[in-house]
């Protein structure tokens, strides 16, 4: 792959899309929810684009109340990315699947059927859980921040002793002798870590690339240290160009660590666009999006710039008093760019849909305003490529990718088509199968 070409993967949560009233907006149909024939249209527009990869996060449990806003998290994402697998050729399939509530043999073997179902497309973003709700319903508590490592560690590490227990050549499939494959080559990896362990063999031959690639979502010592040994790339929650780079250095000398090639580890920062024809139009959009929600987020901005504002002012600006007491909170990274914004005047309306209390970064215009915003990310080293989060899936998809990417690949920093068939390719990743040998303390 071309080094100076940045990587974008697309993410796909709900079949409506990243704002939590996408649900709402005009042309989409209310039932997507559980429509599998709506994300595989979502996955078809995002191959068009030439994406690398689908991201689709999880949580095992409801996150949010439902009053207004729909839950963010599809149905179940293997069960979807094996619908979109059957209906796409080269896009990657990235799916979360947590390694404190799921046993390795279990994680393995699905993410190993995938990807030959993919034909070598299939990644897993192991990740640890955290969450009392979600250990609630698994009948369990959440174990200390260690124990969820350690566990994870040998999670992974026996999930890529599975997934390498059924040697490359030991499917023979000849018809005319009879042998169906070589059993001396098909053997039990007999791991047993602290916490998890497995007999095996996994009955599952290589895919195309081999093996599933990792991804790493975590924060932390802990996530960095998950990430630098195992991960091909990371998905990160960042909200400006100073803290993507260090970040993404931290990840690069975890990897060194790990003793592997930096180079082999992705960082990829969220973008949350709001395209319009201008700004204003951009604007109405999320405006529009955020009609019921608006009113009770007012309190949160104001936490952020260290104010009390009232939902009375939502179509007011900030007035001289308040913007002369104005001050960012130290413990929101957004803050900054709220402040930003309201300083240039806008109603406390349009500063919400600004996107300030966001996830990631929402660049706010026509189609070169997203473009310029990940480009002059990219230029400054802050990253590798993007996670693109689209606020309406049914028509921001194709907007993206009708108009922000002519743009980039315009400019030369994305490509015009696939280099290659497998994530593996899409990630520049190098060829592993089983466990990574320059792991030096493997569970024993």
């Amino acid at each position: 792959m071309t080094k100076s070409h940045m990587i974008l993967g697309m993410h796909l949560g709900n079949g409506y899309g990243s704002q939590g009233s996408a649900w709402r907006a005009p042309g989409v149909d209310p039932a997507n929810y559980t429509s599998f024939d709506a994300q595989i249209r979502y996955a078809q527009a995002a191959e068009r684009g030439k994406f690398a990869f689908l991201f689709l996060p999880d949580f095992p449990g409801l996150q949010s109340g439902l009053n207004h806003e729909a839950p963010q998290i599809t149905l179940e994402p293997m069960m979807t990315l094996a619908a979109i697998a059957r209906a796409t050729e080269r896009i990657g399939l990235v799916a979360t699947g947590s390694t404190t509530f799921n046993e390795p043999f279990n994680l393995a073997r699905q993410f190993k059927a995938l990807d030959v179902m993919s034909h070598g497309r299939a990644g897993w973003n192991a990740v640890t859980t955290s969450d009392p709700a979600a250990a609630a319903n698994f009948g369990q508590a959440i174990a200390p921040r260690p124990q969820r490592y350690q566990r994870a560690h040998e999670t992974i590490q026996i999930a890529q002793a599975l997934w390498g227990s059924w040697q490359q050549n030991a499917w023979i499939k000849d018809q005319e002798t009879g042998r169906f494959a070589d059993p001396d080559k098909i053997q039990p990896i007999n791991l047993q870590g602290e916490y998890v362990a497995s007999r095996g063999p996994l009955p599952i031959p290589p895919s195309e690339q081999g093996q599933p690639v990792i991804f790493s979502a975590g924060g932390g010592e802990n996530g960095l240290e998950l990430a630098g040994r195992y991960a091909s790339g990371v998905i990160a929650a960042v909200f400006t160009i100073e803290e993507a780079r260090n970040q993404r250095q931290a990840y690069r000398d975890a990897a060194r660590r790990a003793g592997r090639n930096p180079d082999e580890i992705k960082f990829f920062a969220g973008v949350m666009p709001a395209i319009g024809k201008n700004k204003r139009a951009a604007l109405d959009r999320r405006v529009q999006l955020g009609e019921l929600t608006a009113a009770s987020r007012v309190p949160y901005l104001g936490s952020m710039l260290n104010l009390h504002l009232d939902a009375g002012q939502l179509d007011e600006p900030l007035t001289p008093a308040q913007l002369q007491a104005a001050s960012p909170s130290p413990f929101d990274p957004r803050s900054a760019r709220a402040l930003q914004v309201a300083r240039e005047g806008w109603t406390i309306r349009d500063i919400l849909a600004h996107g300030v209390i966001d996830y990631h970064p929402t660049p706010v215009g026509d189609a070169s305003a997203t473009a310029d915003h990940m480009q002059e990310w990219f230029d400054a080293g802050a990253c590798d490529g993007f996670w693109v989060s689209i606020d309406v899936n049914e028509d921001g998809i194709d907007t993206f990718v009708d108009e922000v990417v002519p743009l980039l690949q315009d400019r030369g920093i994305y490509h015009r088509d696939y280099e290659g068939s497998t994530l593996r390719d899409h990630l520049g990743a190098p060829a592993q199968y089983g466990l990574d040998i320059r792991l030096t303390d493997p569970v024993a």
